[in-house]
């Protein structure tokens, strides 16, 4: 809180025998307490004093009178506290002090400073301790509402591909299979493209019919998605095998199926690393498990992907 919404008690004492000092005459105490702004009714009585029984008008007493009162009204004489501060706080000339008040003044304004620059200090403290708090609360609330978010998105994702087990013609449901996925990467914070064809320059219409392109750590992969009742052979995968080769290098494969992988497919698969094409093999078990575990999915990818070509093992299954 601020220092001079409510004087402490060791500030006003310090004010109470400072201000007297720091004003030669009566008169100049009050102008003092008038330049500071305070409200002339509280003034008021203390000028009827100065002008009917000067004797009587003590600048100690009538500091800690005026000063108390201040305080009282708390947030209503705040701009006045706040201006009474600055003036002490900024006071230099004491030559304008009684000669037997100038080193006691200079002593007791030396000590509202420290005792001000102290208070003030722990005031930024506390306020940037308040910042940060509220800056790390807000961090956490946004990261909360991003996991509900996120959470919500892959039940969605559950329910649809879990829908498409009922799903009887086999070309709807590929084509219902693309979506889900796409929005399986999506909710991961992977790039996605969906389905696109590519069409040859001499009229020959279209070459090549890609399921997804998905981009993870700034590699690329071309999705091929298959949903048989059939395991996949050699031919099955040799043709997403040839669109990887095509790319020269600048991709990789992604191959999810609904059924098994033949081992001479797998094995072929293997083959292809030796050449520089990387493909992935993925049973769409594992995303289904995937999603029931709510495990991170980069992170399944990341580890098929290093098994893949560190072990030249295509249909490596992770752990989730």
């Amino acid at each position: 809180m601020d220092i001079s919404f409510h004087f402490p008690p060791e500030l006003l004492n310090l004010l109470i025998d400072a201000l007297p000092k720091l004003c030669k005459s009566k008169q100049d105490l009050l102008l003092f307490f008038q330049g500071a702004g305070t409200n002339e009714k509280l003034l008021e009585p203390y000028r009827i004093l100065l002008r009917k029984d000067k004797g009587n008008f003590n600048k100690y007493h009538v500091t800690r009178e005026l000063l108390t009162k201040l305080n009282e009204l708390g947030e209503g004489s705040l701009r006045e506290r706040r201006e009474i501060l600055k003036r002490v706080t900024e006071f230099h000339d004491f030559s304008v002090c009684w000669e037997s008040d100038q080193a006691p003044a200079r002593g007791l304004v030396a000590q509202i400073r420290e005792l001000v620059n102290v208070k003030d200090s722990f005031t930024r403290i506390n306020i940037e301790r308040e910042k940060e708090r509220r800056a790390k609360l807000a961090e956490y609330e946004k990261k909360i509402a991003a996991e509900k978010v996120h959470k919500a998105n892959l039940a969605s994702v559950k329910s649809q591909l879990f829908g498409l087990f009922a799903e009887a013609n086999a070309q709807n449901r590929g084509k219902a299979l693309e979506a889900v996925l796409n929005s399986l990467f999506a909710a991961f914070g992977i790039l996605v493209r969906e389905a696109f064809t590519i069409k040859g320059s001499c009229r020959e219409g279209v070459i090549e019919q890609i399921d997804g392109l998905i981009e993870l750590d700034g590699q690329l992969y071309l999705v091929e998605l298959k949903w048989w009742n059939s395991a996949l052979g050699t031919g099955d995968v040799s043709q997403h095998i040839v669109r990887v080769f095509s790319r020269g290098g600048h991709a990789r494969g992604l191959f999810i199926s609904y059924s098994e992988f033949t081992e001479p497919a797998v094995a072929t698969c293997r083959e292809a690393l030796t050449a520089g094409a990387v493909v992935v093999l993925s049973k769409l078990e594992e995303l289904v498990e995937l999603l029931n575990k709510e495990a991170d999915l980069k992170m399944w990818l990341k580890a098929k992907v290093t098994a893949a070509i560190v072990d030249k093992n295509p249909l490596f299954l992770p752990k989730v």
